[in-house]
């Protein structure tokens, strides 16, 4: 029989059962009873009384108690004292036996009242039901009335009344009392409850019968019924221990995950077979988790959490080390309970495994965070929360190289101008407010599915997508423009962004980069025509096709020494004597024959072979100085520097390199600096251009009055020589603002102390107006052009006028001239002499 101990949880509905089944079984004693009181067949005197302390032997000594979650289900003998008791006592006197047997065992354990009539009348039930259908069947139980063999029989029908009647009495009272279901409870563990009632009704086959026949062999029935008592007890023990360290290995296992939520929800509805708790929670930070049954209840604040009052065990979760406590376990119950030494043993030996599992989670979602930020970092700008270029380049490929019948796709990239103004009037800080700004409106007047990004500095690029004609990129630039115009507040003021755009169109070949190179041709080509947004023309993009094919040569034209320098003379425009020597390099193609700067430099400018470029024309340049020195004629050489070499810090240090190679002396090397934008911002120009003049190298600022800061650039970079452009030069003749120009730069060089070159000096009428304005030196196809080193050589060594060394007659006499002294020539800025020029 499977008795019930109830928690005080238990809801209307279950006390309903409890007083329904209490009122069915009153009517029952009170009919026994009346019988009893009536009839005159009393028993034996002991026989009621061993029949009770018989029921009640079986029912409190003979009891294995199992707890599930609040309520504790005991397995007993009972079901052999009712069979014993119907079978050797009137139907009256056997259920107040019945009763009696019950019900003073659990008042000796001060069980609760409700609880002992609820058992007590289920008791009175069950075996009310059997007599009833045995007596129906069989007639009178008791006594001799029935030969041995219909007598068991009709034990046999009781007994299968009895595990029917009280199973469909008890589990719908289990099932409410501990949340269970009918289903768990009657098909749970069915093999061996089905054994051990077939043992029980066995054993009161076998006690009924060797009393009917020789009494003192009940006896050894009893001996046998306590051994197999015993036996089932260690067996129950065993099996239920084998199974919780099974339920233990199979939960922590489970607990091993990456994601904590699914450990925490893991921890809170597999550990309810281990523990048999009615809630199970975790507490971690400001979080508590909460599960019932195979449900989690609550995930959120402990303080919104319901909190019954109920038993509570707690169990500490540590940190590794001395990390001290990250969290708490509970188990809850509806009603008091007691842990067993094992299951003690088990929840400290989960706890562990659950503060290693949430550990090792928290730190996998550390790891995580941190990779997501790096991975964010390395895709978006941290300014302005867009994408950067590379996330640009990489998602708009993947855009490009998938299949899609969206419409065209198309590249804006816009630039602020006068941004530089607001930088340096207002401050960084208001620069970034601009950039900021600029960024949310363009990203909110994309349409979906457009991908938005900062180039860098003050340069931005939408792709747009979906396009049904190329003509609707226009307007929707126009559109995104539009945005940037309204007015905003930055540092106290109202400021108002204006920006240039270039449109182009994806290429059907080409890819991402292709694109992005047309759009920003397109957006230069608005600013010189002073244009809000132009539209790429591939008329107007000096880079054709030949040029962006040259990129796939340069790793070889490297490797294979494909590239030339030559070199053109600088002249003392007085004299006509050889002072220096430009080098200009030269590529010689295999396939599209010699090729000048103007049609490779800029495709090597993008790659990434500049470095190995420039350690190239070094090498070459410096043999030259080294081969002229060894003939005679030491020459400074100049050699033009990118401006994207001007951004490596490391610059200085391969120039020096080449230079300690060849064993040439610094000053005998002259670089040209273009004027660029970065030329006059960055810097780390500034910083390896000081480098480079700290180790001795000349500085000349070539093409000088053509680029963006020629004037704020000359007494801030710390140059030795300014170069006049050959548009100035070509234009003197006819220009009286060009030759003011010159002029003013011949000036400019005096007054600093600097050395003068004018290129492009094509005719003696140039030459000599040169001279008569003050500019010292000059090169152009009036005397020679470039050449390799061994004709520049040749040359020097025939001479002009019998004068080796000389290119050009002189324009004085012998007698006026008059040399410097080596101070005067000497440059005031840096003590490096300056190339040997005659007065």
């Amino acid at each position: 029989m499977v008795e019930a101990t109830t928690s005080h949880r238990a809801d209307q509905l279950l006390r309903q059962l409890v007083s329904l089944f209490t009122l069915a079984a009153v009517p029952i004693l009170i009919w026994a009873g009346w019988t009893a009181a009536r009839n005159s067949d009393l028993p034996e005197w002991w026989l009621p009384i061993v029949a009770a302390a018989m029921i009640a032997f079986t029912v409190d000594v003979g009891t294995s108690m199992i707890r599930i979650r609040s309520a504790i289900v005991s397995y007993n003998w009972s079901e052999t004292g009712i069979l014993l008791t119907i079978a050797f006592l009137p139907p009256h006197w056997a259920l107040l036996c019945l009763a009696a047997g019950t019900a003073l065992p659990k008042v000796r354990r001060r069980i609760r009242p409700d609880k002992i009539a609820f058992n007590t009348a289920k008791a009175v039930l069950t075996a009310g039901l059997a007599l009833a259908v045995t007596t129906l069947i069989f007639g009178p139980l008791h006594g001799d009335h029935l030969p041995i063999p219909q007598q068991l029989a009709a034990l046999v029908v009781a007994g299968a009344v009895l595990i029917v009647t009280d199973d469909l009495l008890a589990m719908p009272v289990l099932a409410l009392a501990t949340g269970g279901t009918l289903r768990q409870l009657v098909l749970g563990d069915w093999p061996i409850r089905l054994l051990t009632l077939m043992v029980k009704i066995a054993a009161a086959l076998a006690a009924a019968a060797t009393w009917r026949v020789d009494p003192p062999w009940t006896l050894i029935v009893a001996a046998v019924a306590v051994v197999v008592q015993l036996l089932y007890q260690n067996r129950m023990r065993t099996r239920e221990e084998r199974k919780a360290w099974q339920r233990l290995a199979t939960v922590t296992e489970a607990l091993n995950d990456t994601d904590l939520t699914r450990v925490l929800h893991t921890a809170v509805v597999r550990a309810e077979p281990l523990f048999s708790a009615n809630e199970i929670e975790v507490t971690i930070g400001g979080r508590l988790v909460r599960g019932r049954g195979e449900s989690v209840v609550f995930d959120g604040p402990p303080d919104d959490a319901p909190q019954p009052e109920r038993q509570v065990f707690a169990m500490p979760l540590l940190g590794s080390g001395a990390g001290g406590e990250i969290g708490v376990l509970r188990l809850r119950f509806h009603s008091e309970v007691r842990l067993s030494e094992r299951e003690q043993y088990t929840l400290r030996t989960f706890a562990s495994a659950l503060s290693t599992a949430i550990r090792n989670a928290t730190a996998y979602q550390e790891l995580m965070s941190v990779a997501a930020s790096h991975a964010q970092e390395a895709t978006h700008d941290q300014l302005t929360g867009l994408l950067n270029r590379r996330a640009l380049l990489d998602r708009g490929a993947h855009h490009l190289h998938e299949p899609h019948h969206d419409g065209l796709t198309a590249m804006l990239l816009i630039d602020l101008n006068h941004f530089k103004e607001v930088n340096d009037t207002l401050g960084h800080t208001a620069g970034d407010a601009v950039l900021t700004e600029v960024a949310r409106r363009l990203a909110e007047a994309a349409h979906p599915g457009d991908i938005v990004a900062r180039l860098g500095g003050d340069e931005f690029a939408v792709l747009l997508r979906g396009l049904s004609a190329p003509a609707v990129a226009m307007h929707r630039a126009e559109v995104l423009l539009d945005t940037l115009h309204h007015p905003f507040t930055a540092e106290g003021m109202q400021l108002r962004v204006e920006a240039s755009g270039g449109i182009a169109v994806a290429p059907g070949r080409g890819g991402m980069t292709e694109l992005l190179r047309r759009a920003d041709v397109a957006m230069y080509q608005a600013k010189r025509g002073g244009e809000r947004i132009a539209t790429y023309s591939r008329v107007k993009d000096t880079a054709d096709i030949a040029r962006l094919a040259l990129g796939g040569d340069l790793t070889r034209a490297v490797e294979e020494e494909e590239f030339a320098v030559n070199f053109q003379p600088i002249l003392d425009l007085g004299t006509g004597e050889v002072v220096a020597a430009e080098a200009l390099s030269r590529w010689h193609h295999p396939v599209r024959g010699h090729l000048d700067p103007l049609r490779f430099l800029e495709t090597v400018e993008r790659s990434g072979l500049l470095p190995a470029f420039t350690d190239t024309v070094l090498e070459k340049s410096l043999g030259a100085v080294t081969t002229l020195r060894d003939a005679g004629y030491d020459l400074p050489v100049a050699v033009n520097v990118s401006p994207r070499s001007l951004l490596d810090p490391g610059f200085p240090a391969l120039v020096a390199a080449r230079l300690a190679t060849h064993d040439v002396p610094a000053d005998r090397l002259v670089l040209e600096l273009t004027e660029t934008l970065a030329l006059s911002q960055l810097a780390v120009v500034d910083r390896v251009l000081h480098e480079l003049r700290d180790a001795g190298v000349r500085l000349a600022l070539d093409d000088f009055g053509t680029g963006y800061s020629s004037l704020a650039a000359v007494p801030r970079i710390p140059v030795q020589e300014i170069k006049i452009d050959r548009r100035f030069v070509a234009a003197m003749d006819g220009s009286p603002e060009a030759a003011a120009v010159v002029r003013a730069t011949v000036e400019l060089g005096r007054s600093l102390d600097l050395l003068v070159v004018a290129e492009g000096v094509e005719s003696p009428a140039q030459r000599k107006a040169l001279w008569e304005l003050g500019c010292g030196a000059g090169q152009g196809h009036l005397f020679a052009r470039a050449m390799p080193v061994d004709t520049l050589l040749g040359a020097l060594r025939l001479g002009s006028g019998d004068r080796p060394g000389h290119l050009a007659p002189s324009l004085h006499d012998t007698g006026a001239v008059v040399r410097l002294s080596a101070t005067r020539r000497a440059s005031g800025r840096s003590g490096s002499r300056l190339p040997h020029l005659p007065a």
